[in-house]
């Protein structure tokens, strides 16, 4: 008992370590990788004017406003490098570290806590994508921080009383305190004694109550913004706010029938609480829910991600689980981690209730994009970044299962040590996008009134945050034309190039005695290869070279 006690006393300073560490991986080598396309589209949108972002995002993006607000005043104030433009996600994704541990300890006790942040601090998934400019790392903090206020609320019995309540309480005792009582004069006290009289007494007088007094209504808050937050951030977070109200409002009806049986782990708030929050929620979300309609009606039409394959779906589970490569060794310890999460299940078999909580958040928003992906394809492992709150939780709680603390350490140290191991393989051989390649050489043979040409419009975006700097320096001019539509005349992304386009590319490459084709993302943008081809029929290759996502090719009359 003394030892969970004194265990107890120092969490808070062992998730402090922890989260300086998960802090530490999430900034080393933090610019040494090449920006890839959407990163750099997420710079070009900042860059902007907020009217223009706005603008641009219902134009021509797939995302809601929040982290592009947030990276548009981030990179007015410390600038667009690689470096500082990442440093965003990698800040908020070590703050997520303690509220995994607020969360674990919330529902399932200190050693569970401890655990869930210590593997997502190492967690390879997530260390890399808070290495990215991008909007994955806030989702997961806002769902996190939503995940904890439900878990505060499904854990405390005055989530019942009206919303509100404690705060108009809060208020009117400050409002309204009595003057400060003397002391009996023959009573001895070491409390000094309180003023009686003047400024001092006032501010005695009021003085605010401890918070925990408001804690319910603060949690009804948080739940409130936050989850609102992370419908801002991402449209797939529907399945966030489908999966909290599947699960409470599943419990309400359990408790409803089963009045007589003893009282489950979590406990429901009152269907009037709950009501008003979820329009809270509505209220929040509501002014971008005509740009969703527009998105995804575009979606609709045309987007790039594939079908999903069960080899797929197993495969973004494995990710989401272990991110590691296709070794033995990374199967070996996917069973492994298959085991814990076993024992994560034998956890919780006499807390049902927590378990199901955990099970809603992780499964529902999985099926849900399936679901959907029958449609129109959006499974995809980053968008299911979040989900790997609760898939931590249930390990940690496996590896408590163990009971014997020695044991829990072993076990927790060898996921760890897997989890490291990934997280360097991860800093020594993973590629991104390699534009300042293209860029360089491009700027290095250019000459005034090169045409320069992109088989995927959205890719110069990323060629011109490298080669703007060169047009800048050496005073370049050439001109610039995604093919078969441009991106900035047209607003559409990434148009398929088909025969019929073929007279425009004729027509576009008329006049000009040198052409660059910047080619990428080819397979979706032109499956055919009916660009070099046509370019190849006109005239010759005189110049080539190959970088990490794609090929720059020199035309030259023959």
């Amino acid at each position: 008992m003394n030892d969970d006690s004194d265990f107890e006393e120092f969490a808070p300073w062992l998730v402090l370590l922890i989260t300086l560490v998960g802090g530490f991986l999430r900034v080393l080598l933090l610019g040494a990788k090449g920006m890839w396309l959407d990163e750099t589209f997420s710079v070009w949108l900042a860059n902007q004017t907020l009217g223009e972002m706005m603008q641009s995002i219902v134009r021509i993006d797939q995302h809601p406003p929040l982290y592009y607000l947030l990276l548009h005043g981030w990179v007015a104030f410390v600038g667009d490098t690689a470096y500082y433009a990442r440093l965003l996600s990698a800040l908020i994704g070590t703050a997520t570290i303690p509220v995994l541990y607020l969360i674990g300890k919330r529902i399932a006790g200190v050693a569970v806590g401890v655990g869930a942040a210590l593997l997502f601090a190492l967690s390879p998934f997530n260390v890399y994508y808070a290495q990215e400019t991008r909007m994955y790392t806030l989702l997961t903090f806002n769902a996190a921080v939503a995940t904890y206020a439900l878990a505060w609320l499904l854990t405390d019995a005055r989530a019942t009383a009206p919303i509100g309540r404690q705060l108009r309480t809060y208020v009117h005792a400050w409002r309204t305190a009595g003057p400060a009582e003397p002391a009996p004069s023959d009573e001895f006290s070491y409390v000094v004694e309180a003023p009686r009289s003047g400024w001092r007494a006032w501010v005695h007088r009021h003085r605010w109550s401890p918070v925990q007094t408001i804690a319910t209504d603060l949690a009804w808050i948080a739940f409130i913004i936050f989850s609102a937050a992370t419908l801002l951030t991402h449209n797939t977070a529907v399945f966030f706010v489908l999966a909290t109200n599947s699960f409470v409002l599943g419990l309400m009806v359990y408790e409803r029938l089963n009045r007589s049986a003893s009282a489950p782990a979590l406990r429901a708030p009152s269907f009037a609480n709950w009501l008003k929050a979820q329009i809270g929620i509505l209220i929040l979300w509501l002014p971008w829910l005509p740009v969703l309609v527009q998105q995804a009606r575009r979606v609709d039409e045309h987007f790039w991600i594939p079908a999903p394959t069960w080899e797929g779906i197993t495969w973004t589970l494995r990710t989401l689980l272990n991110a590691s490569a296709r070794t033995q060794t990374s199967q070996l310890m996917t069973w492994v981690l298959c085991g814990v999460l076993v024992l994560g299940l034998l956890y919780f078999r006499k807390k049902l209730s927590i378990f199901l909580f955990l099970a809603a958040l992780f499964a529902i928003p999985v099926a849900g994009e399936l679901i959907v992906s029958l449609r129109r394809p959006i499974f995809i492992d980053r968008t299911l970044i979040w989900i790997t709150i609760p898939l931590f939780l249930l390990l940690a709680a496996g590896v408590a299962q163990l009971r014997y603390r020695p044991v829990m350490i072993v076990a927790l140290g060898i996921l760890a040590t897997n989890y490291l191991f990934s997280v360097g393989d991860y800093f020594r051989f993973w590629q991104k996008e390699d534009w300042s390649t293209p860029a360089g050489y491009v700027a290095n043979f250019a000459e005034q009134g090169d045409l320069v040409l992109f088989n995927s419009n959205f890719v110069i975006i990323p060629f011109d945050y490298y080669f703007d700097e060169y047009e800048e320096l050496y005073s370049i001019d050439v001109v610039k034309q995604g093919v078969p539509l441009d991106l900035f005349t047209s607003g559409v992304l990434e148009p398929q190039m088909t025969e019929d386009d073929i007279p425009q590319l004729l027509s576009t490459i008329a006049g000009h005695d040198r052409v660059w084709l910047v080619y990428s993302h080819d397979a979706y943008t032109d499956p055919d290869g009916l660009i070099p081809q046509t370019l190849a029929a006109q005239m010759d290759v005189t110049r080539t070279r190959d970088f990490y996502g794609g090929q720059v090719q020199l035309y030259e009359p023959r």
